[in-house]
């Protein structure tokens, strides 16, 4: 009894600092006499009696609040009578009753179920007075109420409870549309059973949560799929071995003539060591078509400050049936037509050709027997599958983080993905035949550049050598090798042109290493200016 009174005597006092709040300026508005009540269930049943309304009245619920750091409060309001609810907004024709549900109004603090609900607010007009009648399920431990902006801290005008302590009441005027009237009665634990909704609320931190459980998921996942990648490759990228009796020392030269190792053309040397068809390869074969007879290499006479160029002849009794499909290609894409052209009309003047050599340079290889299958083709479609997972990988990361805290497990196919992307350059393997293919010409290129020429005939020196600078052009040796071949003639002296390659008029064979790497620097960037060969 004792307790009671003191209670009561608090809540009195209460009442006096409440009525103390500043009064809002009066003005036409409506009146809004409001009663709740809170059921077992923890839904809080609402019915308004509206008054003084001039025509149609809109209101718009405060339906979500901030309750801590990661969680949204929500409030669901249903079963709306008396008027319709769109989203957030309730509109009323005019003077009358609405009546609504609310759930998510009711949270256990303590040892007190509190409820808490903006029983008036976001009205269109001024409510010029409002009461507010709150019946519960228990009696009352405590009551508070405010007035004012949604986080106003000032009390309402009156706030009391009826003897038996099961109702409390509540006042307040003038209340603007952007003001709200929170209640707030606390009741013994239990007496309702509600409970909050909560939302979680997104954030990158907690989105991406690094715990023990997400630590250890992207962890093993990563395990899973790296593995998995570096399983495909041992399986499916590596080149078959070879055995040790098919690798070795090479000696192209027999019987003074040049015999490339498994009569491998430069191209062909070039896509299969880097398994690419690039320009270095297209450059080196076309200096291998000159040094074979198929055309000739003028350089142009220029002053000072001109740029270099040099005309490419076609040579009229050259075997062309003979070449090989890429070679062929090549040979059509750079005459198309015409018996001669200068190598500065190259660029871009024949692109739409250039498809077709880097086609034919890759069916080529497969049809040698050092691939099983188009290195381009292989390269492409892991890599493709590596963008998908990315994508796949991006996607699952942004619903993981949006929707729960595992968003680093959507991480792990991105990165799977992107090792999956990078991996695919190396996906393409040789056979065990282009593997052993690539250890002679590994063997020819250490005795290209070993110095250990061997015997060779004066007469066949020039021929010989020659030969050799193609090979060189891929194994980037053009300065040695163009030095080699401008100290020699068939009669071991110097002289002023080569069968295949002819300078202007001031021109001489001791000027041939600056203009031939001058040459293949020209023609590769010729070549790369073409728009489609960008992709060999």
């Amino acid at each position: 009894m004792m307790g009671f009174r003191l209670t009561m005597a608090a809540l009195g006092a209460t009442a006096l600092t409440l009525t103390a709040g500043p009064a809002l300026a009066a003005g036409a508005g409506i009146t809004d006499d409001v009663t709740m009540t809170l059921g077992k269930d923890g839904t809080l049943h609402v019915v308004e009696k509206i008054g003084g309304s001039s025509g149609e009245l809109k209101r718009t619920f405060i339906t979500r609040t901030r309750y801590d750091d990661a969680n949204d409060r929500v409030y669901q309001i249903s079963n709306v009578k008396g008027g319709t609810l769109a989203g957030d907004v309730l509109t009323v024709k005019g003077d009358g009753t609405v009546e609504y549900d609310v759930k998510g109004a009711v949270t256990t603090s303590g040892g007190v179920e509190e409820l808490r609900w903006f029983a008036v607010n976001g009205w269109n007009q001024q409510v010029t007075k409002a009461t507010v009648k709150v019946n519960g399920p228990g009696q009352v431990q405590n009551l508070s109420c405010f007035a004012g902006e949604l986080t106003s801290a000032i009390g309402c005008t009156s706030a009391s409870m009826d003897h038996s302590a099961t109702q409390a009441d509540f006042e307040q005027e003038n209340i603007s549309s952007g003001q709200a009237l929170t209640v707030v009665v606390g009741y013994p634990k239990g007496s309702s059973g509600g409970k909050p909704i909560l939302e979680k609320r997104f954030s990158l931190a907690a989105a991406f949560t690094l715990d023990t459980v997400t630590g250890g998921a992207l962890a093993g996942l990563l395990v899973l799929l790296l593995g998995g990648i570096v399983l495909l490759y041992w399986t499916r990228g590596r080149d078959a071995r070879v055995a040790g009796h098919e690798s070795g020392a090479v000696d192209p030269v027999q019987n003074g003539h040049f015999s490339p190792p498994d009569g491998v053309r430069p191209g062909q040397i070039g896509t299969l060591v880097d398994e690419q068809a690039d320009v270095v390869d297209v450059t080196a074969t076309i200096v291998d078509l000159a040094v074979r007879g198929y055309l000739r290499i003028d350089e142009q006479s220029r002053q000072t400050y001109d740029a270099p160029d040099w005309m490419l002849v076609r040579l009229p009794s050259a075997p062309v049936n003979t070449l090989l499909p890429y070679e062929r290609a090549l040979y059509d894409a750079i005459f198309d037509g015409r018996d001669a052209v200068l190598l500065s009309q190259l660029s871009g003047s024949f692109a739409s050709h250039l498809g077709k050599v880097r086609d034919a340079l890759y069916a080529d290889v497969v049809r040698q027997g050092w691939f099983a299958r188009r290195p381009d083709t292989e390269r492409t479609r892991w890599t493709t599958i590596g963008v998908v997972l990315i994508g796949a990988g991006l996607l699952a990361t942004v619903a993981l983080a949006w929707f729960t805290t595992y968003g680093l497990l959507g991480l792990a196919l991105v990165i799977a993905g992107a090792a999956l992307a990078v991996g695919g350059q190396y996906m393409p393997a040789k056979t065990a035949k282009g593997s052993a293919a690539l250890a002679h010409t590994m063997g020819f290129r250490q005795y290209l550049f070993s110095g250990e020429l061997g015997e060779v005939p004066e007469q066949h020196r020039v021929e010989l050598f020659s030969r050799y600078l193609p090979y060189a052009v891929i194994f980037d040796g053009v300065e040695h090798w163009s030095r080699v071949v401008a100290s020699v003639t068939g009669n071991g002296h110097q002289s002023d042109n080569l069968y295949w390659y002819h300078g202007p008029a001031e021109w001489d064979l001791s000027k041939f290493a600056g203009s031939m790497r001058t040459f293949t620097t020209t023609t590769s960037g010729a070549i790369s200016a073409s728009r489609q060969f960008r992709t060999l």
